[in-house]
Formats: C-alpha cells, structure tokens, sequence
C-alpha cells in the first residue's frame, strides 16, 4: 500500500450515487494501490435517504471505515483549538482530519469542504476538491 484517500461525506455520497468524479478518484486509488478511508462520522452525514441502502452499503464496502475512539475525538478537538473553531459547523470536519492525521504515508483528502479541511490538516496531508 502505498498510501491513503481518505473521504469526506460529499466524496461518500457522490460514491454511492456513482458519480463520474468519484469514478476517477476509484481508478486513481486502484492504479496506486491507495487505501480508501472514511470516519464512521461521515457515515451518518453522507447518508441520503434519496439513496437506495444497497448502494449506499456498497459505498461504504469500498472503504475502511475508521472508527472515532477517544484519541480521534481528542485529536479532533485540539485541531479545532489550534484554528480557533469550535461546535457543529467544524465537528465532522475536525473528525474527517483527525482520521486523515492518524493514516501513515501519503495521504490525500477528497471533499467539497476544501477550504475548511486545509485549515485542520497538517501540510503533509493532501486536500484535493470533489
């Protein structure tokens, strides 16, 4: 493995959907041998009730799901205070990035939410758009 994408709801949800967008990024994961990561925060966000559960399921299979254990929470809630953010807004966000922080080697971002998971990620973690 040669390193980790890790997604956001909007990435998930576009995933179960099988949008276009997250086609690329599945072939991208495939051709590098990429890890496909989600936080089990960002299943309950990404869940459309719009979208059949089987396809939704599916999704997910796609991916590890990283639990949010106490470390992940504690992880989450320093890199809102080292930004100055707090409460909902920046929850499942903060989350997102503690999950991405924890995964060793390169490691990429795929969301809708560029600008608020630059701020929350080290430099070392890549935050690209969907």
């Amino acid at each position: 493995m040669s390193g980790t994408l890790v997604l956001d709801s909007e990435a998930l949800s576009k995933l179960s959907r099988r949008h276009r967008d997250m086609a690329v990024w599945l072939d991208v994961a495939r051709t590098l041998d990429l890890l496909i990561v989600t936080s089990a925060a960002t299943l309950v966000e990404a869940r459309d009730p719009e979208i059949v559960q089987a396809a939704f399921d599916f999704a997910v299979s796609l991916t590890k799901v990283r639990p949010i254990t106490e470390e992940t929470a504690r992880s989450a809630s320093k890199l809102l205070t080292a930004e100055g953010l707090h409460g909902d807004t920046y929850a499942i966000d903060a989350m997102v990035a503690a999950t991405a922080h924890a995964e060793h080697g390169d490691v990429t971002v795929v969301t809708s939410d560029v600008d608020d998971l630059r701020r929350l990620c080290h430099p070392r973690i890549a935050v690209e758009a969907i």
